[in-house]
């Protein structure tokens, strides 16, 4: 068994402290739980045990959370588990680089910043690239990050209007059969899309932009036939696109336009048999100039940290049985 250890992590005021230990101590058992170490609070002190390296590490957390509270940032749940993941992969040193820049302000005047490497990296594609592809496991922002700039990009005029598109092949029904007119057959389809709206700027003010036609939200068959100029288009849930789908989507790429194709191979709910496109561009298009795949993982995940340990647990599953279908496949050929 290791030997446990202790250090003592002093804030400069009570402030510091109340904010770095959240809501009944919510972030403090985030750090916790993911650095296995104890926290107790002694007065202005913050008292880190556990295995040396681990208390290391946490104190570490601890500090360059401080370092953002001292800069007036409001820390939240998010913020202490980007903190703790990167801490674990010994990227730690660049934690406070992704508080250096506000993406937006929401409609409560909330400042929206990356919260991981991988976002940034992501951010810094859309920027310098006609199409980049946000390629990952739910929970990373790829969506709600793709919305911002879109949002961005609108109010700075590098656009005229926003178009957001998915497939509708998760209810196993094709849309003409879906009761109500054409927006309401999608709607509930899109329904990441307005919250995200909703949150950067808020219902009313979304509903009027997509009246006036400024933000255009409809299914990718009403794609077909059109050369898209001086838009900003997001393909959402791109797993769910066949490969004649993909590149008749890729091909709607206009004139001072930007693209951004977001998906999780691991969640296609096509037919059997079908193949996904996403998975085909990934092998088709990763040479061309001015296209750009980025790769979220587990340690990408901003909802609570559950929600990446459940992506592992199913990953690692998934890893398994292609390794029995392997082995099995073997088998079979050594037998004949």
């Amino acid at each position: 068994m290791a030997e446990q250890t202790s250090k003592n992590f002093t804030f400069e005021n009570i402030e510091q402290q109340t904010k770095l230990s959240g809501t009944n101590e919510a972030f403090l058992k985030l750090i916790e739980e993911a650095l296995s170490v104890q926290l107790l609070s002694r007065g202005n002190m913050l008292a880190i045990e556990g295995k040396a390296s681990d208390v290391q590490l946490a104190y570490q957390v601890v500090g360059a959370l401080v370092t953002l509270i001292k800069r007036q940032i409001n820390i939240s749940q998010a913020d202490v588990v980007s903190a703790t993941n990167m801490a674990q992969r010994g990227t730690l040193e660049y934690f406070g680089d992704l508080y250096t820049e506000v993406l937006i302000r929401d409609q409560k005047g909330r400042s929206v910043r990356v919260k991981n490497f991988g976002q940034r990296q992501y951010v810094q594609s859309i920027r310098k690239n006609d199409v980049t592809f946000g390629i990952g496991p739910a929970g990373t922002g790829k969506t709600f990050l793709a919305v911002v700039m879109a949002i961005t990009a609108l109010r700075r005029g590098e656009v005229e209007r926003i178009i957001i598109t998915r497939p509708a092949v998760e209810a196993g029904e094709s849309l003409g059969f879906l009761p109500g007119d054409l927006k309401e057959k999608v709607d509930p389809y899109m329904r990441p899309i307005y919250d995200a709206m909703n949150t950067l700027i808020g219902s009313e003010h979304t509903q009027r932009l997509v009246e006036r036609g400024v933000i255009e939200i409809a299914p990718l068959a009403y794609m077909r036939g059109r050369t898209l100029d001086d838009a900003f288009i997001i393909l959402d849930e791109a797993q769910n696109t066949t490969n004649q789908q993909m590149k008749m989507f890729l091909t709607r790429l206009g004139f001072s336009s930007k693209m951004i194709v977001n998906g999780d191979i691991s969640q296609i709910d096509l037919p059997r048999g079908a193949k996904s496109g996403l998975i085909a561009a990934q092998r088709i298009l990763k040479n061309i100039d001015h296209i750009n795949f980025i790769n979220f993982s587990s340690v990408d995940v901003v909802r609570h940290p559950v929600v990446g340990q459940i992506v592992n647990a199913y990953e690692a599953t998934d890893n398994r049985l292609a390794e029995l279908k392997k082995e099995q496949t073997r088998d079979g050929l050594s037998h004949n």
